[in-house]
Formats: structure tokens, sequence, C-alpha cells
């Protein structure tokens, strides 16, 4: 059953737009309904409240994720949506144990709240995290509604299935609908979750099918989904201006002839404040200038008004070209920090067959999500409610209580669609400003940052470099392996995010005789995680080197590849979130074939193979590549073989791995954020390309479906694509490249 107002779209679950008090309802947020956490427990109180209350005429909440009303099913998406699909995969998790027709759901975003546990999308684990809760709230809610219908029938409950959001009575034929039923199962007893039979894989119905994203109509029709989007009455507008130079403070600005001009409500200078010590995720709110207007243009046009004079005494004086020449000169020498020591390495390099070495380098980078940052807030009655396109409310909202001195519980956080994440919008540093910007104010405000800030102030992936050395014995076996990492430190001990190394990363687990050390420069311009942290870079560094090792043995680099992964086994006994060898040997092997690895290929055209295990996603990925007299890089194709259990919906995980190796891609071929004097100097898209539509290749994505648990994939599908792509190009022209981007190593 639908609402008579619900749009129907083609394979995909219809969304409405939801009243406030009709959303209150279905959320439970209003009142007594039975609202179960992520465990689907609940105390006896609330058991007691919801079967004597009057919910005849209300939507039946039979869990937290999980309302029943005359109009359908409302199920909740508790994690915030950042473009990678869990608005509608992880609802599918519960319409799967539920029997629901998904024709029959609603999606509803679910509010910030504790009974949803950690609200946060970010490293890929969005699924894995939600797996077994939401498919256990499925399960339960099925549970009592065959409870009730038995109940109505008088029959055994083992007599009854479920199908398409129906209970049927299989002897007489007789059928309910979750509909009809919602009001007896909402106080049907509890089932204990320990005891609910789950469908194996081969009995769904709907996981693993190709279904519509729950929002596409609202997307394609231009509806009001993303942060920057948010409107509300009586509304301000406002933007904030930094220094340059991370860490400068405002010595002077003409503020007086900022208030002066049209539309603008307000100007003032906002002293810095820093967090108390805690986790990367709490934030320091930034020293600047806030202007407030009456809309965002008379906002801008303000701000080429402003005249800052900064004090930059403790700023940022970081030099990207400084540091490039920094590293090459250790690349030579020994690191100063010893993170991993086994075997005999000297041993094995003196009696080795061949050694190689090569030096390997990549630069910083920006998230460059599409949405620019933003976040709106309203502060009343000494309560603060943000609506924010965030990746982590229930750390937005910390952050600003620690900052703003605040108790946690006073501040609301929506947390709205995101135009894009990659890990940037994990950091709530908008969310924080507007928030100290309407403590000022008696009406709501909304701020947006300009493309410029959003480059110039970014949590950045960190750059680094990798001296590597191998050793070969005289069959063509890694017998030896050396890295000397050189990367980025704040605080002069630990690394920034994404800039550390340790044995249990590719190809350390294989290696018998391995020595991995660190030198680590000082750095203080912020880094942060970005898309597949860590992954993204070593693995571009490694699997090339890799790709070098087995050409100087003069080996397949396929068979070179499986030798390294030895016989299946776990590289942690027990440990199903670890690398499977068997598994990383079964896409390394899907991606060859499927790309025709060993086949003669168009003339000019080669391919590279790389794997990687990330975010415990085992990927191989093949390239397809060729290279012009001009030396233009063209990607024709790249299959990608991918094994991260069972899929939840075939459409978005198509979908996330097409969009990681285009951004791989994209990354790799030009993007790159270097540094003088602390400044950016790279920020808009004039100077920080994007790949455009007719440079994107054909991505040819095969999934290995297989019963472990099921792992995420907004991050795994990216790592591998440079070094397949680097090993290509090597296969195609003798050049071996070993700088990203390598628009920086002369091509196009």
């Amino acid at each position: 059953m639908k609402r008579k107002d619900q749009p129907t779209v083609a394979g995909a679950v219809t969304v409405t737009k939801i009243d406030r008090r009709t959303f209150l309802r279905v959320t439970g947020v209003a009142g007594g309904g039975l609202m179960l956490g992520v465990t689907v427990g609940c105390s006896p109180e609330e058991s007691a409240k919801v079967r004597s209350a009057d919910v005849a005429a209300e939507p039946i909440e039979l869990n937290a994720y999980v309302q029943i009303s005359a109009d359908g099913i409302f199920i909740q998406s508790p994690n915030p949506e950042i473009g990678q699909g869990v608005d509608t995969a992880l609802p599918m998790i519960v319409a799967e144990e539920l029997d629901a027709a998904w024709s029959d759901v609603t999606v509803v975003q679910a509010e910030t709240h504790p009974r949803f546990d950690r609200q946060m999308s970010g490293g890929s684990r969005s699924i894995p995290s939600r797996w077994l809760p939401l498919r256990q709230a499925g399960a339960a809610a099925r549970h009592m509604l065959v409870a009730a219908a038995a109940l109505q029938w008088e029959v055994d409950p083992a007599e009854c299935e479920t199908r398409d959001s129906m209970v049927i009575h299989a002897p007489s034929n007789r059928s309910l609908s979750y509909m009809e039923l919602a009001n007896s199962a909402a106080v049907q007893p509890l089932p204990e979750l320990d005891g609910l039979k789950l469908k194996d894989r081969s009995e769904f119905r709907l996981l693993g099918k190709r279904v519509g994203g729950a929002k596409n109509h609202t997307l394609v029709t231009g509806g009001a989904l993303f942060g920057i989007d948010h409107r509300m009455p009586d509304l301000l507008y406002a933007t904030y201006v930094k220094c340059p130079a991370v860490g400068g403070r405002v010595k002077a600005a003409n503020l007086e002839a900022v208030k002066a001009l049209p539309g603008v409500v307000d100007a003032f200078v906002q002293d810095e404040i820093k967090p108390p010590p805690g986790g990367f995720l709490t934030v320091p709110l930034a020293a600047g200038v806030a202007i407030v207007a009456e809309d965002t243009w008379s906002a801008f046009r303000a701000r080429r008004v402003l005249d800052v004079e900064w004090d930059e005494a403790d700023a940022a004086k970081d030099s990207w070209s400084a540091a490039r020449a920094q590293a090459q000169e250790l690349s030579a020498g020994a690191g100063n920090e010893a993170v991993a020591d086994k075997g005999d390495v000297e041993g094995a390099f003196d009696n080795a067959d061949k050694t190689l070495k090569s030096f390997y380098e990549y630069a910083f980078v920006s998230h460059a999500q599409m949405e620019p940052q933003n976040s709106t807030a309203w502060m009343r009655d000494g309560k603060l409610e943000i609506w924010s396109p965030t990746q982590a409310p229930q750390f937005g909202a910390d952050s600003v209580a620690n900052l703003l001195d605040m108790d946690v519980a006073d501040i609301t956080v929506h947390a709205l669609r995101s135009g894009g994440g990659f890990g940037r919008r994990a950091i709530n540093d908008p969310m924080v400003e507007v928030a100290a910007i309407a403590r000022r104010l008696n009406r709501p405000v909304k701020l947006t940052w300009t493309r410029e800030d959003d480059m110039a102030h970014d949590y950045y992936r960190a750059g680094g470099f990798h001296s590597l050395e191998g050793a070969l014995d005289g069959d063509g076996k890694l017998v030896g392996w050396r890295n000397h990492l050189i990367s980025f430190t704040h605080d002069g001990t630990n690394p920034v995010i994404g800039g550390n190394i340790d044995a249990n990363i590719d190809p350390g687990p294989f290696v018998p005789n391995l020595n991995l050390t660190q030198t680590l420069l000082p750095w203080q311009t912020p880094c942060g995680p970005w898309r597949a942290p860590r992954s993204n870079v070593v693995a571009f560094a490694h699997q090339c080197f890799l790709h070098e090792l087995s050409h100087a043995a003069g080996r397949d680099h396929l068979e070179f590849m499986l030798e390294l992964m030895g016989e299946p086994q776990w590289l942690e006994e027990g440990n199903s979130w670890s690398l499977h060898t068997g598994r990383a040997a079964g896409v390394i092997r899907l991606a060859a074939e499927k790309a025709g690895w060993g086949k003669t290929l168009p003339e000019g055209h080669a391919l590279g193979l790389a794997f990687y295990f990330s975010h415990a996603g085992h990927i191989a990925e093949a390239a397809e590549v060729s290279v012009s007299d001009d030396r233009t890089v063209h990607v024709h194709r790249v299959t990608a073989a991918v094994d991260v259990g069972p899929i939840v919906n075939l459409s978005g995980a198509e979908n996330q791995v097409q969009g990681s190796v285009i951004d791989g891609f994209s990354t790799m071929l030009g993007q790159q954020v270097t540094f003088e004097n602390g400044r950016a100097l790279e920020t808009n898209f004039d100077t920080y390309p994007l790949l455009r539509i007719p440079r994107a290749p054909d991505v040819d994505v095969h999934f290995i479906q297989s019963d472990f648990p099921p792992t995420g994939l907004g991050e795994p599908a990216l790592p591998p694509l440079a070094p397949a792509v680097g090993n290509a190009i090597f296969a195609a022209t003798g050049e071996r490249v070993r700088r990203m981007p390598i628009a920086k190593a002369g091509y196009s």
C-alpha cells in the first residue's frame, strides 16, 4: 500500500516528502512508540508503555527501524548518506529479513540519536557494522507479525510463511498484509534475538539484486536534499574568512566598512578556540572574520570588500618544494625510526641474485567534493539545532559542545545528504564555525564556504615518499624487502593520518626478510582521512615496485603475484576481517581472466595488473592502457574483480567500484595541492583538474559472491587503480612512472 501522493519509480523504493508531524510519529520522536535500538532490545517499562498506548490511528513501531501504518512500511536508514548508497542498502537489509515488498517501503533518514549507536559513514563500515543488527531488526518484526496473524487465525505460527509484506497460512491459503497486522503485532512478545533464524544467502529475494537509489526521483527532479539546499523561515546567510596559512590570527579588519554594505547584518572577529585533548574528529575553531547577511550573495560581495591584516607569527610555513628536496636527500639513508624488522634482511640482500632500488612519491591532494562545505544552525532558549551534510553527526555535536562549553544534550544535529564526502565531512569544522556564529544571533544562520575556502582549508591527503629496495633469489622469488617511508607529523611524534606504515600491509606478510623505517618531517597544515586512507598511496608505491621486481626477474606478473599469496589462509588466524590469501588469489585470477591477460591486444595497448587489500575488501584491477606520441595516457578499460562477501545492492555496489576507479584515475592523472609559506597554491578546478566524462574509462565489474561477512565498498576499489595504470604504462612504453600525479612526470 502506498500514499496517494507517492510517485512510482521503476526499480526503486518510493520516497515521499513527510510533514513534520508525520515524521515525528513515524520516527517515534513525538510519542510512546516502542523504539528498539541497535540491539533491537527494549526495557520492560518501554514494552508496557507501548502495549498500553492507544496506537490504532498512528503508525505502529515494531522496533527502531520498522514502523508500519495503513500507508505502508517505513524503514529507518541510520547512517549519513554521502553518495555511497547506504540510504538504500541499509533499509534493504531490513526489508530482506522482514520479507517486505520493496514497493511498500518508504525510506526515512533516521534522526541522530544514541539508540542508533554509531551513526557515521566512514571507513567503509556502514554495511559491515549494521549487517547483523539490521537483519535482526527485520527478522524480529517479521516474527511479531507472524505471531499476530497466527493468533488471529488460531493456528500454529510454524504453519505461516511470509512474502511481499504478507503473512500467509499455507494450509488454508489465508493471508493478511503487514499493514493489517501492525496493531496486533506491536503487542506481541519480543523474540530473543539469538534465537531468530536468519536467512541463508540462497533464500535472499531482494539482496543481491539491482535496486535504484531510494532518493533517485528527488535527485533527478531537483528536489532539496543536500545541506546546501536547506532553507527555513527568517534565515540569515554567512561566510567565514580565515587566514590563508593555518594558524594565522586576525590583527585588524575593516569591519565598519563591511557592516555598512547593503544586506549585511553583522561582521565580527572570531578568535581561535582550541579543543581539549581528544580524538582526531574533535576539531578546533580557527580564527577568522564572520560576515552575516540577508542572502548568500550579499555576504560574498561584502567579503570582497573585507580587508584583513593577519598575524602569521604562529601560522604554518609549510613548503612542498622544501619537503620534496629533503626527502630526496633522505632517501639514500636509513630512517630515524625503525618500524618493523623480521628475518635476516642483510643476508637476503647480500646473497640475492638480483636487487632493485626505486624512489616513489605522491603529492598532497584535496577532497574536492562537489558540494561546498556548509551548515545551518539556530540557537534558541539555550539549545542549538544544526542541519549539516556530515559524515559524523555525533562527533560534530561533541566538537561543538567542547568548543562552545555546551552540554551535548542541548545540541541536536540533523544529518542531511552530502554531495560527496570521501572522509572530509567526518571533520566538522563548518559545523563548529556556524555554531559560533549562530550563538550571537536570534535567527537561524546558514554558513556556505566558497570553492576556494574548500580547497585552501582542507584536511588533505598527505603526500609522502618511499625509498624501496627488493631482493630476488635465483628462481626469481622475492626474498627481501626494505622500505624507508618519509612522511609528515603534526606533533613531532606521530605520523599524520594516512602517513604511517606497518608490517601487515602489502607485501609485508609475504616476504620472509623485511625491514621498515620511517622519517617524519614537521608539517602544520592539517591532514585527514581521504578515501581509503594510507592504502590509496601505499598501493601505488608497493604494487608498482612489485611489478618492477617481477620484470627484473623475467617473470609473468600474474604468476609472480599468485606466488606471493602462497597457500590459502587467513593472515590473522580466526580473524575473518583480515586478508585471506585464497580470496586474494581468487580476485587476481578473475581480473586477469576477464581482462584477457596474455591475449593479443590492439596495437599500442597494454595491460597492467594490481591487487590490494583495503578496508577488509579483496580487490584486483587490470587496466588496459595506451600512450600516444604526445605522452597522453588513454585508459580504455578497467576490469575489477571484487570479493567483499555477499552483495547487498548490486546497482550500488557497481556504482561504488566504478566511482572509485574514476576517482582514482582522476587523482592519479593531475591532482596536486602544493604549499608554499603555508598556503595552498591550487584552490579551484582551473589548477586542480577533475577527470572529464570523455576521458573516463569503461569499467567492467565482477563480484565473487561469498558467505564471508560483508564488507564495505566505498574505499577498497580505489587503491589498485593507480598501480594497475602505472604498470600498464610501463608495459606500453618501457618507461616507469614513480610519481603521482603522473602529469608531474610529463604525462597528460
